[in-house]
């Protein structure tokens, strides 16, 4: 009498060696998913920010951009926000009837910058943690350079932004409502995208 007691142990065997490569690959992406820049975009009739009951920024039509910077954000991260927003086309045409026809630039509107880093926050049981985004003193420098990215891609006074650190009131009126979101990637394809996508 032959015994077969082994058959079983190897599809067991053979799903707890998948199930350990998908969990390694789980974690892979999920980790490899969270290391970009983020950024929520508002297409708005109008937008506003004021700190301590001051207006320091305000646009007409055009796009709020909420930005969070994650901890390992280098400069391609931030040339891939900046073409991304200045290209999306978030805008009607008029004379073609086309509903998403024309980006900020084409319009000639406006662009409000925000930093949000709480666009980052995870929450451990019911508060929030911000371990992931830059710290402040590596976030003000970079943020900095990311407002300038988009003045010199597009007409300076076009580009206004909030108060970095600051405790500011964001005030807006969304056109729509149209709200995007998208992060950044750090795969070889996003930075040789061309500057005028279509």
């Amino acid at each position: 009498m032959y015994s077969i007691s082994w058959l079983p142990s190897f599809p067991i065997n053979l799903a707890r060696s998948r199930s350990r490569k998908l969990n390694k690959t789980q974690l892979h992406n999920r980790k490899r998913q969270i290391n970009v820049m983020r950024a929520v975009v508002q297409r708005v009739a109008s937008a506003s920010v004021e700190v301590e009951g001051r207006l320091v920024s305000e646009i007409g039509p055009g796009l709020l951009v909420l930005v969070g910077l994650h901890e390992s954000d280098t400069d391609a991260d931030a040339d891939y926000v900046c073409r991304k927003v200045l290209n999306m086309r978030l805008f009607p045409n008029e004379n073609t009837g086309k509903g998403w026809d024309l980006n900020v630039m084409q319009k000639k509107y406006g662009v409000l910058l925000v930093s949000q880093f709480t666009l980052y926050g995870i929450l451990k049981g019911n508060k929030p943690d911000f371990h992931v985004a830059m710290p402040p003193q590596k976030a003000k420098p970079f943020y900095d350079s990311l407002v300038d990215k988009f003045r010199k891609s597009y007409n300076p006074d076009a580009i206004k932004d909030g108060v970095f650190g600051a405790l500011m009131k964001v005030n807006l009126v969304n056109d729509g409502p149209v709200t995007m979101q998208f992060d950044s990637s750090q795969s070889s394809k996003n930075t040789n995208e061309a500057v005028g996508e279509s």
